[in-house]
C-alpha cells in the first residue's frame, strides 16, 4: 500500500480479511420538525423526589445457592440509624439494589417493607460485601 502523502510503501500488519469485520449499518438523520411531540398535558405543580438509601455489610458469607432473604433489621439509613423497615413507593417510584457497589439487575431481587429477597443463583457474597438499596419516590406538590 502507498501513503499517497509520502509516496512510500507502508507495511499493512494486519492478516485480517474483510470478512472478518463487522460493518455498522448507516444511519440516517430525521428532521426534527416532522417529529409530532406527545400531547399529554403536564399537571401543574413540582415533581419532588424522595430518596432513601439502605446500607448493609455482610458479616459472613452468604451462599445464593438457594437465594436469600435479608429482613430490614439488618440495614441502617442516611444517618446511620438502624431500619425496622424499608420505604417503597408503589407505584410512583422504584428501588435499584447495588452489590459491591455494581447497581443489580431487576429481576434478580424483591423488595418488601420488612426484607430484601435475593433469586437463587451458584454463588456467594463474601464477608465484607457491601449490600446498598436506594429507594426512589415521585410526589406531585
Amino acid at each position: 500500500m502507498v501513503n499517497p502523502k509520502h509516496r512510500q510503501m507502508i507495511k499493512k500488519s494486519c492478516h485480517c480479511s474483510y470478512e472478518d469485520r463487522f460493518i455498522w449499518p448507516r444511519i440516517k438523520a430525521s428532521n426534527a420538525s416532522s417529529i409530532v411531540p406527545p400531547t399529554d398535558v403536564v399537571p401543574e405543580g413540582t415533581i419532588r423526589p424522595t430518596i432513601n438509601r439502605y446500607f448493609y455489610i455482610l458479616t459472613s458469607d452468604l451462599d445464593l445457592t438457594n437465594g436469600a432473604t435479608l429482613p430490614a433489621t439488618l440495614f441502617w439509613n442516611d444517618h446511620t440509624d438502624p431500619v425496622t423497615e424499608f420505604m417503597v413507593f408503589s407505584p410512583n417510584g422504584y428501588v435499584n439494589l447495588y452489590i459491591n457497589a455494581v447497581m443489580q439487575e431487576g429481576g434478580i431481587y424483591t423488595l418488601t417493607a420488612t426484607a430484601l429477597t435475593i433469586a437463587p443463583y451458584n454463588g456467594t457474597l463474601f464477608r465484607g460485601t457491601p449490600i446498598i438499596i436506594e429507594s426512589l419516590g415521585f410526589t406531585l406538590k
